[in-house]
């Protein structure tokens, strides 16, 4: 309503507050005291004053506090509380006086709640918050008034000497209460900083200058109050340590909005650049109405024209105006300005939480003397108090203490960014200080900063705060304007320090993608958000650049959030396996992990991130506003684009009909750019080269005509560009670790196992599919059966009937038992399929109960079948088992899980290979020693190795195979026998403890022995018979019977084709020959002579063997030679019979024995890994006839 604020007061005082409340509160403000007319008219204090005064700030509290309401605060500003009692309380304070400050205290605190800024949002007011909000909101405006333009009283100066006895005391002197009168003092300035007129509401008949922050400022100074800040924040950290909240709010409010630019400049530079601003301002003004002018209406067209223009599909629009007669294209633009675009209101939640208050885009210009006193402030802060203040309230905000708001993190990086600019502006101005350290400001270039910068910058990103986060990237910003600075100064000791903090900034790529990701999200944040963004991304991508060219080797870290299998406790039977067995990351337990990798920067790689879509669009959106940016702005998107186009050589992007519809109209118009501007000749040659590239671009790909209309995706990109698509290649899946139950375990409880993890699981619904499969499967299965045992029965009635008829019944042979069908295993839905290939537990399920996969291991679209081989009895059993376990899980010893009774497969063929011998993989498949050990031997040994010479000597006679066929076949031999030892180790091994003492089997075994020593004995006596008979026959034919047995040894030996073989044989060859010598002597020394053959023969025989190392049967031991020194070598070679085969031997025209040897088939030796059977050995000039040797 018009008129004044008691015009106000009274047309609604009987509608607003309950009147009961407004006597209380009238009342006291009566007691308080009032104009006296013994004191001509002044103030003068009541008898109960300060009593009252305490009811009132109870009131206050008590009231409109608790009840959420404004009722006190209006009564209070109707009574005129505020100018007409507690300023003149303060102002009749005498100014000597420091003790009695109750009353002035107690004045403060009901100042301190009357002026604070109310600032409700719209979610949380009430009726009567919007009935009293605006009226009180313009008595603090005559509040603020009359405090900083009081008549008689400096109020400001007297509020501060209410806390001066407080700040006399050192810390560790002063009390809570003490404390509390310096922040109470603090927060009264801050509401007098933040007091400003209603934009919406009228005025009250003041001028807006005596309470504008000019005089504010004035005031500030002409009451010293700027001193008091000073001496709080220059103590921050030693001598105050709670008062560093109110201190940033004060000063925040204090130079909000102010250009520390100009602050700093020389007044003829300050004028010269308000006057470049102003004509800039009318250059703009004049280019508008050029523009207009060049369309507006004469006096001779005046005349109301209407016309109609026809539009595809017979449609017609009307345009009214002569001015569009010219042509269809003059119509078309009419019709382009006549339009009205409702665009459509935000309907979700408004995530930004900021005031109005805490608004700092708002530009707020000074007088020339408030500049004087504000820069004198901001220069006495920078050189005393900005590391203090900042490291204090670095660690408040770092350990979240209760007096830190949401608000005070903003107003903190706010102040950081305009105090770094005002000491840069400062260093501009004066040569002298350009030449000083960068120590004044370090507070905020160190480690401990950067942490807190980077950790608030991410949480208002995810959080979408972003206000605070405007006031991070303009902190960051400035950053990084002052390291470039640093730079370049010529002290070396800021030449490290820049080093050193670029080092730290561009090594971290966390640093690269927020800065990405936050000029990505540009949507709808405002234009004060957009400036600041993309300055950011100007700044810290051209300081980039030109530190990844200084520094070649540049080396970037980058951390990745990856997907860590959760390692289950090692267990005795093997924990190795615990990671393969959590074989499907989507539906295993997983924690995360950072992974950390370093990797050299490529900054061609980097930028390209920055040339994406969404980027381009925030450009593009700042570039729209092309009227209203400065000559930075405008030089900012012109480098951007710039190093798109042609830097980058990705014009493509740029490609899109809004953004050369943006380019041509910026140039060529309507409303273009002002051809006075600096920047109008650079934007011009862009847009052309950008037009020419685009024509030519059409050219060669017609396709671009229709992707102009949309953004452009890496696919369409690089076909633009190529004029073919990439090639993508798929991957193929990867299979699951197959698992398996571990041993032990009957096959129902490795089902309930199985059945046990998927219910741990939460898998349910595979159960009951699995159980549904198992169900319709069975009766399938059953009445494929049924139908089966029919058509049998009928098959054998017909037989029948044709029999009892007597015809002749037809010889059929008996048909082989037909196979029930085959079932295939169908997935219910997408998700099933999926986890048929994905799920190892549903997987091991599956197996158990006798379902087979048919496929590839790799192939994910494989098909599961119940095979021909369940029967229906044995599906329904697997679902009876799944049914049962379901619903009475199994419990396992020491608390185990179900889980912790799997195993991968793969593990456990891991755990065996660890038995395996270590040996080199040639000798992988060598068996080095007899199946059953030296005691165990095969009782048809002797047998075999008849049966074997038997053959060999048949083949001899027999033709020649060719080379080919024999290799087949020894290979074939080869691998019959590798698997019949394997087999047989594996039995000597893996054998119930029963068998290890068997009676029967010893005794058989020890009378076997026996009978062996008899018979080597009855030989032996045999032998020296025989030697006895011979001794008088000539040496001649002893020595050609030498001869001739040695000449059986060295083919014997021959075949051996093992050079390890012949060596040994040689040896044994030689022993023999020494022993053959002396013959004559051995025999007649009986007893000595059975030693000397017996040690000769056995020394014969075990030569082969050792060197052999494969022996089907061991020939030789320890025991044996003690007990059966004879026995080994006469069941290896047994020897002739008769004496007549002696004369056969001794006939000199004989054919020798090596020339008969050489039709014997020599591969059978080396391909089998069995000795050879030797031939009868006649040495020492006698005949051994064993009886035995069948």
């Amino acid at each position: 309503m018009d008129g004044s604020l008691d015009d106000w007061v009274i047309f609604s005082k009987d509608n607003t507050v309950d009147p009961h409340v407004r006597a209380k509160i009238y009342a006291k403000v009566s007691e308080v005291g009032g104009p006296a007319i013994e004191l001509d008219g002044r103030y003068k204090p009541g008898p109960e004053c300060e009593g009252a005064l305490k009811d009132l700030n109870d009131w206050l509290g008590a009231y409109d506090e608790k009840r959420n309401v404004l009722d006190a605060k209006r009564c209070m500003a109707e009574a005129n509380l505020v100018k007409g009692d507690l300023l003149e309380l303060l102002a009749q304070w005498p100014e000597e006086e420091t003790e009695k400050n109750r009353i002035p205290l107690r004045c403060l605190t009901l100042l301190v709640r009357l002026t604070h800024t109310l600032d409700f949002e719209d979610a949380v007011m009430k009726v009567n918050h919007h009935r009293h909000l605006p009226y009180i909101q313009l008595s603090q405006v005559g509040y603020k008034r009359a405090i900083l333009h009081h008549d008689t009283a400096h109020i400001l100066r007297t509020v501060v000497r209410i806390c001066l006895p407080a700040i006399a005391q050192p810390r560790h002197v002063r009390n809570d209460r003490m404390e509390h009168y310096i922040i109470w003092v603090l927060h009264f300035l801050t509401n007098v900083l933040t007091i400003s007129r209603p934009p919406n509401l009228p005025s009250d008949g003041g001028d807006d200058s005596d309470i504008a922050r000019s005089a504010v400022i004035e005031a500030f100074h002409q009451q010293d109050i700027f001193a008091f800040l000073l001496t709080l924040t220059s103590g921050m950290g030693e001598d105050y340590t709670i008062q560093d909240t109110a201190v940033l709010e004060a000063l925040f409010h204090l130079i909000k909005g102010i250009d520390p630019e100009k602050l700093f400049m020389e007044e003829k530079i300050l004028t010269s650049a308000n006057t470049d601003e102003l004509k800039g301002l009318i250059q703009k003004e004049k280019a508008m109405l050029a523009g207009y002018a060049r369309h507006a209406p004469s006096r001779h067209n005046r005349f109301g024209t209407m016309i109609w223009v026809k539009r595809d599909d017979e449609r017609v629009s009307t345009v009214t105006g002569q001015d569009v007669l010219g042509n269809a294209q003059k119509s078309l633009q009419k019709m382009d300005k006549t339009k009205k675009w409702n665009k459509p209101k935000h309907r979700g939640k408004n995530k930004e939480d900021v005031k109005r208050k805490n608004d700092f885009d708002i530009k707020t210009p000074i007088t020339e003397s408030a500049r004087k006193h504000l820069r004198s402030l901001v220069e006495d802060f920078l050189d005393s108090s900005f590391n203090p203040l900042f490291t204090q309230l670095r660690r408040s905000i770092e350990r979240n203490h209760e007096r830190v708001l949401s608000e005070h993190p903003l107003q903190y990086f706010y102040l950081v960014s305009w105090f770094l600019q005002a000491e840069r502006a400062r260093r501009k101005r004066s040569k002298t200080q350009s030449a000083e350290s960068f120590g004044l400001i370090a507070s905020v270039l160190n480690q401990e900063f950067f942490i807190l910068l980077n950790r608030s910058m991410q949480r208002y990103v995810d959080e979408k705060s972003w206000k605070h986060l405007s006031a991070c990237m303009k902190c960051f910003t400035q950053i990084l304007l002052t390291v470039q600075e640093m730079s370049a100064s010529s002290l070396e000791e800021d030449l490290d320090i820049s080093e050193n903090i670029q080092n730290r900034i561009f090594y971290e790529e966390t640093n690269h993608d927020r800065v990405i990701q936050i000029l990505k999200s540009y949507k709808d944040q405002g234009f004060d958000y957009l400036d600041t963004c993309t300055e950011l991304a100007h700044v810290f991508l051209r300081m980039l650049e030109q530190y990844s060219k200084q520094n070649i080797d540049l080396q970037v870290r980058s951390r990745r959030r990856t997907r860590r299998k959760k390692k289950e406790a090692a267990q005795s039977e093997g924990g190795s396996d615990a990671e393969e067995i959590n074989g499907d990351p989507d539906q295993d337990m997983v924690v995360a992990q950072i992974v950390t990798t370093e990797r050299k920067f490529d900054f061609a790689r980097f930028c390209a991130r920055f040339m994406t879509q969404p980027c381009i669009n925030t450009f593009v959106a700042l570039a729209r506003l092309y009227n209203d940016l400065n000559a930075d702005q405008l030089k900012r998107a012109h480098r951007f684009f710039y190093r798109v186009a042609f830097k980058m050589e990705l014009g493509v992007t740029l490609y899109r009909v809004d953004i050369i519809q943006l380019f041509n109209r910026m140039i060529k118009g309507p409303d273009p750019l002002d051809k006075d501007l600096p920047s109008f000749k650079e934007w011009e040659d862009l847009v052309k080269q950008i037009f020419k590239r685009l024509v030519k671009k059409v050219q060669e790909r017609p396709e671009l005509m229709v992707e102009m209309l949309f953004s452009k995706i890496p696919a369409t990109m690089f076909y633009l560009e190529h004029g073919y698509d990439r090639a993508v290649s798929t991957r193929v899946p990867r299979p699951p670790a197959e698992l398996e139950v571990r041993p032990g375990m009957e096959m129902d409880e490795q089902i309930g196992v199985a059945v046990s993890v998927l219910i741990n699981q939460s898998k349910s619904d595979a159960l009951a599919w699995v159980k549904k499969i198992l169900h319709s499967a069975s009766e399938e299965r059953q009445s494929w059966h049924d139908a089966e045992t029919a058509r049998k029965e009928a098959q054998k009635e017909t037989q029948s009937n044709e029999q009892q008829e007597g015809e002749a019944a037809p010889s059929v042979e008996e048909e082989a038992e037909p196979k029930a069908p085959t079932i295939f295993v169908k997935p219910d839905n997408d998700e099933r399929r999926v986890a048929m290939f994905k799920d190892n537990k549903l997987r091991l399920l599956m197996t158990l109960i006798g379902w087979q996969r048919i496929g590839l291991d790799d192939d994910p679209d494989a098909a599961w079948i119940v095979p021909s081989a369940l029967t229906a009895a044995e599906l329904k059993s697997s679902q009876e088992l799944i049914g049962k376990f379901e619903f009475d899980p199994p419990t396992y010893d020491d608390g185990k899980a179900a889980e912790d009774l799997l195993r991968s497969k793969a593990a456990a063929r891991r755990k065996r290979a660890e038995y395996d011998d270590d040996n080199s993989s040639a000798d992988e498949d060598e068996i080095l020693f007899a199946a059953g050990g030296p005691t165990e031997r095969k009782s048809d040994a002797i047998e075999y190795l008849k049966k074997k010479r038997g053959r060999r000597s048949r083949r001899a006679e027999a033709d020649e195979v060719d080379d080919e066929e024999k290799l087949r076949k020894a290979e074939v031999r080869r691998k019959l026998d590798d698997e019949r030892r394997k087999k047989v180790k594996s039995a000597y091994y893996v054998q119930d403890s029963d068998d290890e003492d068997d009676e029967e089997r010893d005794r058989a075994f020890f009378a076997a022995e026996k009978e062996r020593r008899m018979k080597a004995g009855r030989s032996i006596l045999k032998a020296m018979t025989h030697a006895k008979l011979n001794e008088k026959e000539p040496a001649k034919e002893k020595g050609k019977k030498r001869k001739v047995v040695r000449g059986d040894e060295s083919e014997n030996e021959s075949e051996k084709g093992d050079s390890e073989d012949e060596v040994v044989a040689v040896k044994a060859m030689k022993k023999r020959k020494t022993l053959n010598s002396d013959s004559d002597n051995e025999v007649n020394s009986g007893t000595e002579s059975e030693k000397d053959n017996s040690d000769a023969a056995s020394a014969s025989s075990r030569a082969p063997s050792i060197a052999r190392q494969k022996p089907l049967v061991e020939l030789s031991s320890s025991d044996d030679e003690e007990e059966t020194p004879l026995s080994s070598q006469l069941r290896e070679a047994p020897l002739v019979k008769s004496s007549t085969q002696t004369t056969d031997v001794s006939v000199p025209n004989k054919e020798p024995v090596d020339t008969a040897m050489t039709g014997v088939d020599d591969d059978d030796e080396d391909d089998l890994p069995v000795r050879r059977a030797v031939l009868p050995r006649r040495r020492g000039g006698f005949v051994i006839d064993d009886d035995d040797s069948d």
